[in-house]
């Protein structure tokens, strides 16, 4: 059959031809169908004629075929169907219901091999479809298939939408890399020159640190569960055990009301074994008492270097992408909402791509998409840009300042007075 270039068609290949405005769109079809969907729908009708037909109810309610029906009524064409008959088809309202459902779904599960679809697209003309045939870059779920969940520096939209999908971590299994601890125990032999023989580590994996047998002059050198971290330090408190536990970093001073506790603060970022990254500070009674609180910027040096170490070994350095201000994305254009600047981007001043010329040979393209601008749009874009730092910047500087009372500066004045 030739291909067909106008909207007269070859009838003879079905029996049953519709009007496609007696034929009643299913009001609950969850497939969604674009205006640039329903050309290319069109086009293909144009091209190659009727390859298939709409499967549709006795009173003509659409099943299989919402979208050809739609290029249908564009062209101004009959389109061919086939009617379910529930009585021959052994078929229910619901198994029709099923049907359409499980039609969507199979059609929308799977992307392309690149690699074989580039191959097959040599010496082929496409002109007059708006397909934009580019690695599949652009579909989440299939992404994270595809790369693991891997996250991407600089693309933040991806990167939470991975987060919805992962389990949630705690830090009761924050289990600490082998070379995180050493750093943290050469740190306390030479701050406090206690042995590493004297270690104990009561909350390794399988560990009950009320039944640990604590030995005369042991240390407990170790990353306790964070959610019962005051009841454990009472305990060894109370005990006259020492010890240098790891502690959330933000919550650290909370523990120094006990008796002889230090916060040891530090900010140190750790990426741990269950894949939690947590800022750690720790908390002792090693020491005369004396101190309440202290940074440690040798002690966040070691610790920072061992898990950069680890951060290498966990995740392939990726590039981070910038795009000049003619190409917005639906990420930049929410950051401005956020920082309220509204813009509007005209359509008659965008094109919609997936990626730059620049991104072609490398399999890259936009995550999410983006508009290409008008220069004139792009300027726009760069102005509400920079407002929307300056009201960024505004907002950081605005933060609350909380100020002493007298009592709080009487208090002050005396403190240290006494030695």
């Amino acid at each position: 059959m030739k291909k067909q270039q106008g909207r007269e068609f070859d009838k003879s290949k079905y029996q049953n031809w519709i009007d496609p405005a007696e034929v009643k769109p299913y009001e609950r079809n969850a497939k969604i169908h674009t205006d640039k969907q329903i050309e290319n729908i069109a086009n293909s009708i144009r091209r190659f004629g009727w390859q298939q037909d709409v499967v549709i109810t006795a009173d003509n309610v659409c099943v299989i075929g919402h979208g050809r029906r739609l290029a249908a009524l564009k062209l101004g064409c009959e389109m061919p169907f086939h009617r379910i008959d529930k009585t021959a088809d052994a078929l229910t309202d619901e198994d029709i219901r099923e049907l359409r459902i499980a039609d969507n779904q199979t059609n929308a599960e799977t992307g392309n091999d690149w690699e074989i679809l580039q191959a097959e697209l040599e010496g082929l003309d496409f002109d007059g479809f708006d397909f934009e045939f580019a690695p599949e870059t652009h579909d989440w779920f299939d992404r994270e298939e595809k790369d693991g969940g891997k996250r991407e520096q600089g693309n933040d939209e991806y990167n939470e939408f991975l987060e919805k999908f992962e389990a949630k971590k705690t830090t009761d299994d924050c289990y600490t890399p082998s070379n995180v601890y050493d750093a943290v125990a050469d740190w306390v032999v030479s701050e406090y020159g206690v042995k590493r023989e004297r270690f104990v580590r009561p909350f390794y994996p399988g560990g009950d640190y009320k039944k640990e047998k604590y030995k005369s002059g042991c240390v407990v050198v170790d990353n306790p569960p964070f959610s019962i971290l005051a009841e454990i330090i009472d305990f060894y408190t109370a005990g006259g055990i020492k010890f240098f536990l790891f502690t959330p970093g933000l919550s650290t001073l909370g523990y120094v009301t006990r008796e002889n506790v230090c916060a040891i603060c530090t900010y140190a970022g750790v990426t741990y074994e269950n894949g939690a990254n947590v800022v750690t500070s720790f908390v002792t009674n090693l020491g005369d008492g004396t101190i309440i609180a202290k940074s440690s910027p040798s002690l966040f040096a070691a610790i920072d270097k061992a898990n950069d170490e680890n951060e290498k070994a966990m995740h392939v350095q990726l590039p981070k992408y910038e795009f000049p201000d003619e190409v917005l994305t639906a990420a930049k254009l929410g950051w401005l909402a956020k920082y309220g600047q509204a813009m509007e981007i005209k359509r008659s001043e965008s094109l919609f791509i997936r990626q730059l010329d620049a991104m072609k040979e490398s399999g890259k393209g936009i995550y999410g998409n983006a508009l290409l601008l008008s220069e004139r749009a792009a300027a726009e874009r760069a102005a509400a840009e920079r407002a929307a730092a300056e009201r960024a910047a505004a907002e950081r500087a605005a933060a609350t300042k909380w100020k002493l009372s007298d009592r709080e500066k009487e208090i002050v004045r005396n403190l240290g007075t006494n030695g």
